[in-house]
């Protein structure tokens, strides 16, 4: 009981570590969406802008690319303790995605150019934010499903039922 406690705990902390520098990469390529200052506030300048859906993307990609790798590397790692590596792989991804968000909207990295839509107004980037929250998923369920489908292929090749007859042809 206490090695799986042990590595749910370490595979939550080392997905949260790795949170950190995946919000900032997504804080450096993600594009940010103009908007025009306003005596109401500021509105989206352009709103055929596709920033915002850009910035889903990325988020996405970094993610789900993470997702890929904890769950094979999970899966190497923690074939003991599946149990628990498939709980730490879900518990972690959420929590990962989450650090993410907060730390590519916190920190603003790369190079944020505004170009101004009429003469004399005021644009000014806008923070970095997701529009499509379902993409918070991607790390926690790709994870999963590389770890599970790794476990698949390798009970399926393990297994005896490979070779119904006990490896002697059908009569």
């Amino acid at each position: 009981m206490a090695r799986e406690v042990r590595a749910f705990a370490v595979t939550v902390l080392v997905l949260a570590a790795l949170a950190v520098p995946a919000g900032l990469l997504w804080s450096w390529v993600s594009p940010r969406a103009p908007y025009q200052v306003t005596g109401e506030g500021t509105v989206l300048a352009d709103p055929s802008t596709q920033a915002l859906i850009a910035a889903d993307g990325w988020f996405a990609v970094i993610t789900a690319g993470l997702g890929l790798a904890c769950g094979a590397l999970g899966w190497l790692i923690g074939r003991r303790t599946p149990v628990a590596m498939l709980l730490a792989l879900c518990a972690g991804g959420v929590l990962g995605a989450f650090l993410v968000r907060w730390i590519g909207s916190t920190f603003t990295l790369g190079a944020v150019t505004v170009a101004a839509a009429a003469p004399g107004t005021k644009v000014v980037a806008g923070t970095l934010s997701l529009t499509a929250s379902g993409v918070m998923v991607a790390w926690p369920l790709i994870g999963v499903a590389m770890f599970g489908l790794l476990e698949g292929m390798h009970g399926y090749r393990e297994s005896p039922l490979r070779q119904p007859y006990g490896g002697q042809p059908p009569l």
